[in-house]
């Protein structure tokens, strides 16, 4: 029977747990599949290979010239990217109790080797302004990074405390009820760390010695958005 909406009723998998596009078998995880499945799931194979070009990209422009000590940098902030886009995609399409639990350890693990790589290329960039006596925070490349990097600490920081110590926040259900923010904030911060890579295009480094070319990152990001956009269950994020 359909609603008013034209959606039927009382049928599995519809309804709430439908995902913003497509249908809900195409966002969630099925039983008896392993973990990792969720990374190929529905739309997340354009979400891959946007971010797993995006990384080919820089990668290739850094080895094709002399590495030196700042090629650290464009690596480990583009290694972080596609390891925070695992940790995304990988716990999204969960929705039992047991592969909730799994997911969020992997999401875990995945996000903290994400922020390492991240802070690591934060170091090697302050070590470099320092060196050099460069201006810090100027460019529109650094004040995003700067915005990723503060979004990235308090988005992990919450998410860690509320699930391993929910008590900070006056017990489990409050906890549970600021969940949905986690979640539109990741998306945000995911956001914000591709229109990071799209202005490093525009530096000196990037247009004097790499050359990537701002339009390619421009459709890698919309590839990664694309694919994992569609996978939003609505009732996660409180609709």
């Amino acid at each position: 029977m359909a609603s008013a909406t034209g959606i039927p009723e009382n049928v599995p998998g519809m309804g709430e747990e439908e995902p913003l596009l497509g249908r809900a078998g195409d966002a969630s995880q099925q039983e008896g599949k392993p973990l990792p499945y969720n990374l190929i799931l529905g739309t997340a194979v354009v979400a891959q290979a946007g971010v797993w070009i995006l990384a080919a990209v820089v990668w290739g422009a850094v080895f094709s010239h002399d590495v030196i000590f700042f090629s650290a940098h464009p690596l480990l902030n583009s290694a972080g990217l596609l390891l925070l886009t695992q940790g995304l995609l990988i716990l999204q399409p969960t929705h039992t109790a047991e592969q909730k639990k799994r997911g969020t350890y992997a999401h875990l693990i995945l996000n903290d080797l994400a922020l390492s790589c991240l802070i690591a290329g934060l170091v090697i960039i302050e070590i470099n302004k320092f060196g050099h006596g460069g201006i810090h925070f100027e460019s529109p490349h650094a004040i995003l990074g700067i915005i990723t990097y503060v979004f990235l600490l308090v988005q992990a920081t919450v998410g860690f405390t509320m699930y391993f110590v929910p008590q900070i926040y006056g017990g489990v259900d409050n906890a549970k009820a600021i969940w949905k923010y986690h979640r539109m904030s990741g998306y945000v911060v995911l956001t914000i760390g591709l229109a990071t890579v799209c202005a490093a295009t525009q530096t000196f480094y990037s247009k004097t010695f790499l050359g990537i070319q701002l339009w390619a990152v421009i459709v890698c990001s919309i590839l990664v958005l694309a694919g994992v956009l569609p996978r939003i269950k609505k009732q996660k994020l409180g609709f």
